[in-house]
Parts: C-alpha cells; structure tokens; sequence
C-alpha cells in the first residue's frame, strides 16, 4: 500500500506559478511510475504529466508541454510539478498518482494504469 498526499494548491493569476508536491508513504522501496492528472468539473480526468521511476524518462499532456514540469526526488519520496504560464483552463483538482512498473525507465499515460491516488489539491486560476 502506498498513501500519497498532495499540497501547494491554491489560487493565481493568470500568468503565474505554482508547485504541487506529492509525498508518498508506505511500500515506497518499489517501482512506481509517478504522475499527475486533473479533472475540472464536469469534465473526465485528464493526464497531465508522469515520471519513470529512475526520473530520466518524463511524458506531459500537449495541453502543459512547456508550462509544466514533472520532477522527483526518491530520497524525499516526493514527486513535483512546476506550474508556469498558468492559464484559467487549468483551473482543476490535481491529483498524484502512483503506478507500479517493472521498469524504472516506463512512464504511464492512461490513468487506468495506476494503482494509488491522492486525495487531491485545487488550483484555480483567475483571469
């Protein structure tokens, strides 16, 4: 079992930054894919960004690519995203999600393949 808590939601301006952190605890010395995904209201949950085990190996959603950045620090058990260029369409609930890999190097788009999630943290930005 893994437990993931997010934090540094919030609201900004358009334009502005933000850092989300994921901290992860319990069976944490397996390999997990780590990712995050979104959901606006009304709306399905939408991959937003993964990263491989080891960090060399990233994905993010076309909607984020250059604004957002997925990071991770496996001593910390934390996993980040650095929010850029924040636009009100990325007004949304991100979660962090943990997926079990057998690679270190794989990273996961769909959210099917993940098999732990957070409970969440809003970020609304106004314009």
């Amino acid at each position: 079992q893994v437990q993931l808590v997010e934090s540094g939601g919030g609201l900004v301006q358009a334009g502005g930054s933000l850092r989300l952190s994921c901290v992860a605890s319990g069976r944490t010395s397996t390999t997990y894919v780590m990712g995050w995904f979104r959901q606006a209201p009304g709306k399905e949950r939408e991959f937003v960004a993964a990263i491989s085990q080891s960090g060399g190996s990233t994905n993010d959603a076309d909607s984020v690519k250059g604004r957002f950045t997925i990071s991770r620090d496996n001593a910390k058990n934390t996993v980040y995203l650095q929010m850029n260029s924040l636009k009100p369409e990325d007004t949304a609930v991100y979660y962090c999600a943990a997926g079990y890999s057998t690679s270190r190097h794989s990273t996961f788009t769909t959210r099917y393949a993940y098999d732990y999630w957070g409970q969440g943290t809003q970020v609304t930005v106004s314009s």
